[in-house]
């Protein structure tokens, strides 16, 4: 009921409000005044909004979060031993390559966050592999776009898996081409050994199919180099890898496989080393054959040139 028009004014409270809360002391320690005042745990309530902090001047926005504070492991592992191998290689690869470069970022499995948005719904993973170019070189929890000066990936990697294709193919080709803009999106099936590979079509908003060159690699323009299937022993396993390739479809080399291609080099030219060695001792051998037959010769030149002036004396006798 009203009177005059008017609500009549609450009696005065002794339970201090919130914004009194707040001004008198800080954002922890108004939490804790909040359970209480309330009675219930208010800090995930509080922590979660992430609206403003207090102080003791004025309200500010609260910073967005960074890779120190946002999830950076989903604790599912990998669908297959494969699948963790592929990512291994082509990430340690590329690093391997670029080794004297500080201008990039190669990252596998880890989470891709592109919206504030996308933090609170917690409802995507990140790519299998990822590179972004124009960047620091540095480690890191997960790549947080807002705190990398807006910075996406310009590539990604998808490993197929029969539980992830769908996904893969739906949900993440959609939000690689409308939302994150990645220029280059490859699948591959370790099982089949098939590789597809896809650009963005800008105006469209989505990803066109990409035509592979003549001897089957996938161009991988953005970066300068290919991607293409090979055979070969990685960590145990022989099967069809799924690699980096340089311009001219050369594998960029994992460090097992540029140690070994150091040895067979060092055995090589040990080899050319004992073979050139040989022949030295072949041409030493020689050369003191014929200087020994040059030796006799010259002895019985000498012999016969003795035997002629004996006759010559005899005659003249």
């Amino acid at each position: 009921m009203t009177f005059g028009g008017r609500a009549p004014r609450p009696a005065p409270s002794s339970t201090p409000s919130a914004r009194a809360l707040a001004a008198r002391c800080g954002t922890a320690t108004f939490v804790d005044a909040v359970v209480k005042t309330v009675g219930v745990d208010a800090r995930p309530i509080v922590l979660e909004s992430r609206v403003m902090r207090s102080t003791s001047h004025a309200q500010v926005p609260e910073p967005p979060p960074g890779e120190d504070d946002l999830p950076f492991r989903d604790g599912e592992p990998v669908d297959s031993e494969r699948n963790g191998k592929q990512q291994t290689l082509l990430t340690s690869s590329l690093e391997r390559a670029w080794d004297a470069r500080d201008d990039f970022y190669v990252g596998g499995n880890m989470f891709v966050y592109y919206s504030q948005l996308q933090t609170k719904q917690n409802d995507f993973r990140g790519p299998d592999v990822f590179v972004v170019l124009d960047t620091t070189r540095r480690e890191r929890k997960s790549w947080v776009v807002w705190a990398e000066n807006g910075r996406m990936p310009d590539v990604v990697i998808e490993i197929l898996s029969p539980s992830t294709e769908p996904v893969d193919r739906g949900d993440k080709m959609r939000i690689y081409a409308q939302l994150m803009r990645v220029s280059t999106y490859y699948l591959f099936d370790p099982l089949t050994g098939v590789l597809e590979g896809y650009e963005l079509d800008r105006s469209a908003r989505g990803y066109v199919r990409m035509a592979p060159l003549p001897d089957g690699d996938l161009p991988c323009a953005v970066l300068g180099l290919r991607l293409g299937v090979r055979r070969g022993r990685y960590q145990g396993i022989d099967a069809e890898w799924l690699r980096w390739l340089d311009a001219e479809g050369r594998v960029l080399p994992t460090d097992e496989e540029r140690a070994r291609e150091e040895a067979t080099q060092r055995e090589d030219a040990e080899q050319r080393a004992r073979e050139e060695a040989t022949q030295r001792e072949d041409a030493e051998r020689r050369a003191r054959e014929e200087a020994r037959q040059r030796e006799d010769a010259e002895r019985r030149l000498a012999e016969a040139l003795v035997e002629i002036e004996r006759l010559k004396a005899a005659r003249s006798g």
